[in-house]
């Protein structure tokens, strides 16, 4: 089985569309959270996502930007992203802030006696916390204690990472929308269970058309600058 990995698309239609032309190959597809917040498509995102799981299966589990935006939270944000959360609130349609608000926190799949637990933070805060490429080896053997799954497929970090510690698996394909490693392309990621191959991939997007629907929609104009920058 092909397993398709996107997350943290964060209102970015665009470079949803770029990723979209790839991963839809794949059986089933795991979204990791954070559909919207920062970027001006958030009704369009939304609707994509609601269309298309009507088609295919798709897991798809809540963000802290989702939960932000569903239910009102703004403290615990920097002022770009709780402005983009206000900005959010005020556009995006009742049914479409139900449907994050009813996204589950935590998404459980088993295939071929492969299991994951997928989630946007982390087990132990499952919508804030940061797991980080560079933290020590040590941090990581006390996340794996938290669950009981060979994978761990989360987000957050807008940053593709893989850590293999005692057979099993940390997992995050980084972010679509605004990824934060230096390079400005989509992120995305496949696992395939028949190989047990985890495979990280990139795809360029129209960016320069991202950026401008931020700044027209009167968006912070540094969510639009940090496109180009991949940060």
């Amino acid at each position: 089985m092909l397993i398709g990995l996107i997350s943290d698309i964060h209102s970015n239609l665009e470079a949803l569309k770029a990723v979209w032309k790839n991963v839809k190959r794949a059986d089933v597809i795991f979204c990791i959270g954070d559909l919207v917040g920062y970027g001006a498509n958030p009704n369009e995102v939304v609707e994509f996502f609601k269309e298309q799981m009507e088609k295919r299966q798709i897991l798809c589990v809540r963000g802290n930007h989702d939960n932000a935006i569903a239910f009102g939270i703004t403290w615990g944000f920097n002022p770009y992203a709780r402005e983009a959360i206000k900005w959010h609130e005020k556009v995006m349609t009742v049914e479409n802030l139900e449907f994050i608000r009813k996204l589950p926190v935590k998404e459980l799949f088993e295939v071929d006696n492969e299991t994951f637990l997928i989630i946007h933070g982390s087990p132990r805060a499952p919508l804030d916390e940061y797991i980080f490429p560079w933290l020590p080896d040590s941090e990581f053997v006390e996340i794996l204690k938290y669950f009981r799954e060979k994978n761990l497929v989360l987000g957050h970090t807008h940053m593709q990472m893989l850590k293999e510690i005692g057979g099993r698996r940390i997992i995050n394909p980084g972010g679509v929308g605004q990824p934060r490693d230096g390079d400005w392309r989509a992120a995305y990621a496949f696992i395939d269970t028949d190989s047990n191959e985890v495979i990280f991939e990139r795809v360029e997007y129209d960016i320069d058309e991202a950026a401008k629907k931020i700044i027209d929609a009167g968006l912070p104009r540094f969510l639009a600058y940090r496109l180009y920058e991949g940060y």
